[in-house]
């Protein structure tokens, strides 16, 4: 397949939302494909359908712009994958859409070669996913999707939303329809039910850290602040206000409830879990088993990066030098029963520890919520749909292997589909919200959507065989058949 080098007539830069739309279809005109949230996943999507001509898509997304965890963008974040899992790389390396390109158009690939970084800064994949957003046709932000139905008569799917004003007020309804739909919006923050009043009381200063950057002034200002959560975030929060407060007088809380401050599995063999290969193997797997698998590989995704935890120590470390040792208490196996507020502007938290069996009280003057992201229900956009809609044991949509949710056959039958993006850890695994699966799972419904093998895509993607193979005594290796690849052009002699 052929790829520009530069995404077609980009705007000026200093306009991010001034690219030209193209103009809505008539209201009786259905659409191929229409995406709902504009996150990483359906912006690889969009990048990935953009060379696509005969498909006619459109994505919404009711925030004014994209924009990816700011509230997490620390200085000397990274994201846990590689550059290479970019919208698009490894479902196509020649697309305009890569990060490489992305750091050719600012003239910065040199100075990325020479830094030798293979995992990036979090504000960099952040400006990349931004600088993709604000070139890419089709994309239409400040647009909340209210309802997806179907309209048997028509045979394709109504899509009904609100468009809203700079200030997040309604301005118009719509409609439009479509014959696949793409529910990609992602997750939202999740509060543990003990802290929930708290935390949307105002002036408390209790908030998730997704939310952190917003108020890192307010949190460094109190005397003491406490950082639930023991995964990567939690991590990282509690690494930044350690660093920010002054030696022997830090008054700092780090719990949580898993057993240990643990490191992420990052070996290699362990990696291969976030393959394609892995995700059929899952796929395939009784209900129950996926259940408790899901559980059981935390370590896999939220866990700490070892890196991450030796800056930890090693901060904490420094402090030690001169004799003594920091106001820092790190306790993880640690479960808050209850909370509330006492003295009319302190916090206490009704601790339980999960291994010892005890219980104490912690009392703070701000709590930052590291509890991690939960997928968004799909209820309530799906509420029109729910007669159609095919669930397993625990009402949890069924989704196959696709990535297509198992409908009533009256509506598959015409060929219409509800293609899902990281909402599917129940049926495909841990590997779901992963970054590196996101160009392999959009060019895998694009194959599927249209037909075509757009983005061929490997047979094998892991050594590692995760099921007994039926058949077969062992797996033997194999070689790829030679594809065929566009033939360039030879230049002319003088040119």
């Amino acid at each position: 397949m052929t790829a520009p080098t530069d995404p077609p007539n980009p705007p000026h830069p200093t306009h991010p939302h001034a690219h030209p739309q193209p103009p809505y279809s008539a209201p009786d005109t259905p659409r191929d494909l229409v995406g709902v949230g504009i996150g990483p996943c359906n912006l690889s999507l969009a990048a990935l359908a953009h060379p696509l001509a005969e498909l006619d898509a459109v994505f919404y997304d009711q925030a004014p712009a994209f924009a990816w965890h700011p509230g997490l963008l620390l200085d000397g974040s990274r994201i846990q994958v590689p550059f290479l899992a970019d919208l698009v790389t490894l479902a196509d390396p020649t697309s305009p859409w890569s990060f490489l390109n992305y750091l050719r158009t600012r003239e910065r690939l040199y100075p990325f070669y020479f830094a030798e970084h293979f995992h990036i800064q979090r504000a960099e994949y952040d400006a990349y996913c931004r600088w993709a957003a604000e070139h890419l046709p089709g994309l239409h932000f400040r647009h909340q999707v209210d309802a997806v139905r179907w309209n048997p008569e028509r045979e394709v799917f109504e899509v009904d939303f609100t468009q809203l004003d700079t200030d997040g007020e309604a301005e118009a309804l719509g409609r439009t329809y479509t014959r696949n739909v793409v529910l990609g919006i992602g997750t939202e923050p999740h509060v543990p039910d003990p802290l929930r009043p708290l935390a949307e009381a105002p002036g408390v200063p209790v908030v998730h850290a997704g939310d952190y950057l917003t108020h890192r002034d307010t949190l460094l200002a109190a005397d003491h602040i406490t950082v639930v959560g023991s995964g990567q975030s939690g991590a990282e929060v509690f690494l930044d206000l350690l660093r920010a407060r002054p030696a022997g007088h830090e008054r700092l809380h780090w719990i949580g409830r898993t057993h240990a401050f643990a490191p992420m599995e990052y070996s290699k063999l362990g990696l291969e879990h976030f393959t394609p290969d892995y995700t059929r193997y899952f796929h395939r797997l009784a209900e129950p088993v996926r259940d408790r698998l899901v559980h059981a590989q935390w370590q896999l995704h939220k866990a700490v990066d070892a890196g991450t935890l030796a800056a930890i120590h090693d901060e904490l470390y420094r402090r030690t030098l001169h004799g003594g040792w920091p106001d820092a208490v790190l306790t993880p196996g640690v479960h808050v029963r209850t909370a509330g507020r006492i003295a009319g502007t302190r916090i206490e938290l009704h601790l339980e520890h999960l291994q010892q069996n005890t219980r104490t009280r912690l009392t703070t003057d701000a709590v930052v919520l590291a509890t991690g992201h939960r997928e968004r229900p799909l209820d309530r956009i799906l509420a029109g749909l729910d007669p159609h809609l095919r669930r397993d044991q625990a009402r949890r949509p069924r989704i196959d292997d696709h990535y297509r949710l198992d409908l009533d056959p009256r509506i598959t039958d015409t060929g219409c589909h509800i293609y899902v993006q990281n909402a599917e850890r129940h049926t495909h695994g841990v590997g779901a919200p992963d970054l590196g699966l996101a160009a392999w799972r959009s060019a895998t419904l694009l194959n599927t959507l249209t037909g075509k093998d757009n983005y061929p895509l490997p047979a094998r993607t892991a050594f590692t065989t995760f099921g007994l193979e039926h058949g077969h005594e062992h797996r033997q290796p194999q070689i790829p058949p030679a594809r065929q690849y566009r033939t360039l052009t030879p230049l002319r002699d003088g040119t």
